[in-house]
Parts: C-alpha cells; sequence; structure tokens
C-alpha cells in the first residue's frame, strides 16, 4: 500500500498549547526531569548524520538521534517510565514523612522503606513496562507489568529479568490495558501508563516529560554540528513521545521549530485517522504490524491535544517498508555510520524513505535538496532474534 498522506488543516493547528501542556513540556522543565533521573544509568545518545543517505534522497541533510545507546534497556522508554516511577515515590515519601524529599535522597533508608509498601504496574508492548519495571527495581518498589499475546518471549523475559511480575493477556495492547485497569483496582497498584484518557493525565504527562530529554540534546547537539533541522519525523504509537518532542521543539524554537511529520503503521494509524476526523478516533484491531511497539487502537488524549496543534502532516507507513528502513540503517551508504534499530525505532526512516521517491509526496510534505530531516532511532534490537531475522543477518553484531 503506498503511503498515505494527511496535511493538517484543523482550526487549532498552530495555536497555543494549553496552559497545562506548556507548564508540562516546556524546556525549563528539562533541568528537573534530570534531577529525577539521577540515580538512573543512562547516557547522552548519539546525533549521527548520514550524508551518504542524504545525498541518495536528495535532501540536505539526514540526522538520526540513536535512542538505541540510551541505556541497557536498548530504547528511548528508559527516560519516561523509569522519570513517574521516581517521581512516584518521591512524592509519596514526601506524603509519608512530613517533610520535602528531594530526588537525590531516593536511596535514602526512610525513602526506600516507603518505595518497599508501594507497588506500579502497567500494560506494554514491551519497552515502556522495562522501564517501569527498571525505575520499581531502583526505588525499591514492586511492579507488575501485563503484557498481550503479540509481544514476543525475548521481550517479556527482559521485563522479568528487571524484577517485575509478568502477567500474559490475550488479544492486543488494548485488552492488556483492561486486564491491568481490573487487576489495579482490585489490589490498589498504581498505574504507570503512557497513556492518557479523561481523569488520568497526571502520570502519562510525568511518563512524556522524561522524553524532554532527548529533545533537548537533539536540538542542542544539532546546534553544534551547524545544522537547523527543517523537518522532523516522530513514530507514533498513542503519541506519547512524538507530543513531548514536538511540544519542545515548538515552545523551544518558536517560528524557527521544524515541520513536524507524525507516522504510524498503516495497520495501527488512530492518529491518522483521529486527524482525518478532527477528534480522538479508537480504531479497530487489524492484522498485527511489525512495528510492535507502534501497535496502538486509540491516541493518548494529552498526546492528541498536544499533536493537533503542532503536526504538520500525519502519513502512515506499510510493513515492507518498516522492514527496509532496518536494512539501510544496518547496511549504511557510503561512510555513513552503521545503526541497530528495532522494528519500530526506524519507523520515521521508512517515511523518509517513501516520501522522498514520490514528487508527489515531496511537495506535499515540503521535502527538497536544502531539507535536513532530524530523526529519532527510538529503539535498538530489543528483540535480537527478530532483529537479525528482519535485515537478513544471523550474525549481525548488536
Amino acid at each position: 500500500m503506498t503511503m498515505r498522506v494527511h496535511i493538517n488543516r484543523n482550526s487549532l493547528f498552530g495555536s497555543a498549547l494549553d496552559a497545562a501542556d506548556q507548564s508540562n513540556f516546556h524546556p525549563e522543565v528539562v533541568s528537573d526531569v534530570r534531577r529525577f533521573l539521577s540515580h538512573v544509568p543512562y547516557q547522552e545518545t548519539p546525533l549521527q548524520s548520514l550524508p551518504a543517505l542524504a545525498s541518495e534522497l536528495r535532501v540536505g541533510g539526514i540526522l538520526v538521534k540513536d535512542e538505541g545507546a540510551r541505556s541497557r534497556l536498548g530504547s528511548f522508554k528508559a527516560l519516561g517510565g523509569t522519570h513517574a516511577v521516581i517521581r512516584l515515590v518521591i512524592e509519596e515519601a514526601s506524603k509519608r514523612l512530613g517533610r520535602q524529599v528531594e530526588p537525590e535522597q531516593l536511596k535514602d533508608e526512610a525513602v526506600h522503606t516507603v518505595a518497599k509498601g508501594m507497588t506500579f504496574a502497567c500494560a506494554t508492548d514491551g519497552n515502556h513496562g522495562r522501564a517501569v519495571a527498571a525505575g520499581a527495581q531502583l526505588s525499591g518498589a514492586s511492579c507488575n507489568v501485563f503484557v498481550h499475546s503479540g509481544v514476543s518471549e525475548a521481550r517479556a523475559d527482559a521485563i522479568a529479568a528487571e524484577g517485575a511480575t509478568v502477567t500474559r493477556t490475550a488479544g492486543n495492547y488494548d485488552d492488556s490495558i483492561a486486564a491491568l485497569n481490573a487487576a489495579a483496582d482490585q489490589h490498589g497498584w498504581q498505574v504507570v501508563s503512557d497513556t492518557s484518557w479523561p481523569g488520568y493525565e497526571t502520570i502519562p504527562s510525568r511518563v512524556m516529560q522524561g522524553y524532554l530529554v532527548m529533545a533537548e540534546e537533539s536540538v542542542r547537539q544539532a546546534g553544534e554540528a551547524g545544522l537547523i533541522p527543517t523537518h522532523v519525523f516522530l513514530q507514533a504509537g498513542v503519541g506519547g513521545y512524538a507530543a513531548a518532542v514536538a511540544a519542545y521543539l515548538k515552545l523551544k524554537l518558536g517560528e524557527k521549530a521544524p515541520v513536524v511529520v507524525v507516522v504510524e503503521p498503516e495497520r495501527a494509524a488512530c492518529l491518522f485517522e483521529s486527524a482525518r476526523n478532527g477528534a480522538v478516533t479508537r480504531i479497530d484491531a487489524e492484522e498485527p504490524t511489525v512495528m510492535a511497539m507502534l501497535e496502538c487502537y486509540e491516541p493518548s488524549a494529552v498526546a492528541w491535544r498536544i499533536l493537533q496543534r503542532t503536526t504538520h502532516a500525519f502519513v502512515t507507513v506499510d510493513e515492507s517498508p518498516a522492514i527496509e528502513a532496518m536494512r539501510t540503517l544496518a547496511k549504511p551508504r557510503g561512510n555513513d555510520p552503521r545503526i541497530v534499530s528495532g522494528e519500530s525505532g526506524g519507523a520515521g526512516v521508512a517515511a523518509l524513505l517513501e516520501a522522498s521517491q514520490s514528487p508527489a509526496l515531496r511537495q506535499a510534505l515540503g521535502l527538497n535538496e536544502k531539507s535536513v530531516v532530524l530523526l529519532f532511532n527510538t529503539e535498538g534490537a530489543t528483540d535480537a532474534a527478530t532483529y537479525r531475522a528482519l535485515i537478513g543477518d544471523e550474525e549481525a553484531a548488536l
């Protein structure tokens, strides 16, 4: 199927973010987020330049923020779920101890005692659950993670390795959310979801705030390289990461912010349909997509509120372009660096590969020989066997 494109002509496009979103995702928040992540073993990730691929695609430059190197979790999610859990522990400790507890005191005995009495829970396609589990383990809390039938055993095992109890449910991601919520109500667990709905926005916003770290890094690194992105392609499931980055770019760069293109699997394009309908739209589940981390059927309420104001175009990509993107990054052109990208990590690259080959799509997205495109490789090979099978190299180094 040819990539579909919906140009955002919503009356809200280009308008100011809601006051709450301006506060939550303002660039000044990043330093506070870093404080809450001070105990988390993560590193700044590289912003890779791919000049040979840019020349082939007839654009001025391609920059890829490689989140596969963020931490041992192998994805950008390490910043989100972990950040939210640590915030919740610090907030609860402050309440229980009757004093303001600072993030730097996470390992103090009194705080650890409070955390031991807390249980966090979430549903996941893989990466978010691992991040929540890592945050719980780091703070001393318990964690229960619900995974659906499409989550690979390797990803479920990786979550369990972080100390979480893993419960497998029938159906898809939305079914696992329903099972999670029922169990959390019964046992009194604290749900840490990366999607939001009316009445449940604070915690998902905390998850999204973690992603501001990589947005801040990418803007700074691009500036240091003397490159100003004109376009940013952001893959989306429920839309949390895409919205956080888009909000940061809008608030940080104002009129100099790049054109935002949101990318979804054709088989799970809930934001695309929401954009077409002008309102949050739940879509029916179809055949599973290889882009498993993006397989979601209803947008996050917070994410949609931001994306309808910041996104220039919503696009979809099919299965084969997603795999081709993985191979393109694994076997780079010329002297471009090799990038290990999981099935969902390269979805933005897939959209750029597709769009660049079509004069109509290039025109629709404003791509030309002067365009500098910012992309995020949101995950590495979080399932090594699947990665090697898809790129066709059983001996590929990871």
